[in-house]
């Protein structure tokens, strides 16, 4: 991510539910459709489902592209890269880094820790 570019904020509970039905599609999706699946679950107006894709693509967190008069949303990256810049962003906006580091590696699970251990050792590869 660009340093001008603003850094991402915490999904809100719609946007996020609208994210997860992007990131589970095969490919873009129209605002029905991602309406109609919300529909399933949860009683919402086709409108709300729109303004959340308009505002999703303008924090740029999905694309869109034209099909007809309607709109074709997919998400702008995997979950978890938007995972990763959200933790990178709350790391930037703790008041010591360095604590909130070791805060947060405290309460990772055995197995989560050996994947970081794995991630730092191929980093430490990379560069030697």
């Amino acid at each position: 991510m660009a340093s001008e570019e603003k850094a991402p904020r915490p999904l809100g509970d719609l946007e996020r539910l609208v994210m997860e039905q992007l990131w589970a599609a095969p490919g873009a999706l129209t605002v029905r459709e991602v309406h109609e699946q919300l529909s399933l679950t949860r009683e919402l107006a086709y409108t709300t489902v729109m303004t959340v894709l308009d505002r999703l693509a303008k924090k740029r967190l999905t694309e869109r592209e034209r099909d007809g008069k309607a709109w074709r949303y997919r998400a702008a990256s995997p979950r978890e890269e938007l995972a990763a810049d959200l933790m990178r962003d709350a790391l930037d906006r703790a008041g010591d880094r360095r604590e909130a580091l070791v805060r947060f590696v405290g309460q990772v699970s055995d197995e989560e820790a050996a994947l970081l251990r794995e991630a730092l050792a191929r980093l430490e590869e990379r560069e030697g």
